[in-house]
């Protein structure tokens, strides 16, 4: 049920002048000339294109989005702006259609929160990236376990923070996947959200080669 509504919110959002995101993970990224880049929850296709640009024709930059609505119109503002080393992909969190150890760098902003299992999510972000590819991704934390009556409502869950967890249990999930050391860029003061405070915040990692995941 929340996959059908963060299709609903985001197809609906995609032809908006709004803003979706709850950080500048881009803005930290700074991709290199010849990188391959993965943008998880790409949206309209923005930063997927910025990051195209700055890797050069020598790189790559995937996008990779659940709605339809948005992959429609990030595959236009590719073509709108002649931008040819790009590629938008239709896909789950859980199950990242890319090769392993191919990506040097992941960004996300305000996405990680919508799926229901984070622990897969952050498995094939280790997964995917290249020894000593790095991550920077931007996400919601809530300061208190969110109350199931949001937890379990699709609409608050799509609206990027009913999905959230305490900053403890985010933290175990990275370990577990084989980050050890987070470095965190930005954090905000709490706000409210029904009953609860959540956090914006803003991480970034480095994949060491010689980490081992903890396999539950």
């Amino acid at each position: 049920m929340a996959q059908i509504a963060i299709e609903e919110r985001y197809t609906k959002l995609a032809e908006s002048s709004c803003c979706l995101s709850c950080g500048g993970a881009i803005d930290y990224a700074q991709p290199k000339t010849g990188e391959v880049c993965l943008d998880l929850g790409s949206g309209r296709g923005t930063d997927v294109i910025r990051m195209a640009e700055e890797v050069g024709p020598t790189g790559f930059s995937y996008g990779l989005d659940i709605t339809d609505g948005m992959l429609d119109k990030a595959r236009k503002n590719a073509e709108k702006f002649d931008i040819s080393n790009v590629e938008f992909i239709k896909s789950e969190l859980e199950v990242i259609p890319l090769p392993d150890i191919s990506i040097d760098l992941i960004i996300s902003n305000c996405t990680l929160n919508h799926a229901t299992d984070k622990q897969a999510v952050w498995n094939e972000i280790f997964r995917v990236l290249k020894d000593n590819g790095r991550f920077v991704i931007s996400d919601i934390y809530s300061t208190d376990t969110v109350p199931d009556e949001y937890r379990n409502d699709p609409a608050a869950v799509a609206e990027c923070w009913a999905g959230s967890i305490t900053k403890e249990d985010y933290m175990s999930v990275l370990h577990k996947a084989g980050f050890t050391k987070i470095d965190i860029l930005e954090e905000s003061q709490p706000y409210s959200k029904g009953k609860i405070d959540v956090v914006s915040i803003t991480i970034k990692s480095i994949k060491n080669k010689n980490a081992e995941q903890i396999l539950n």
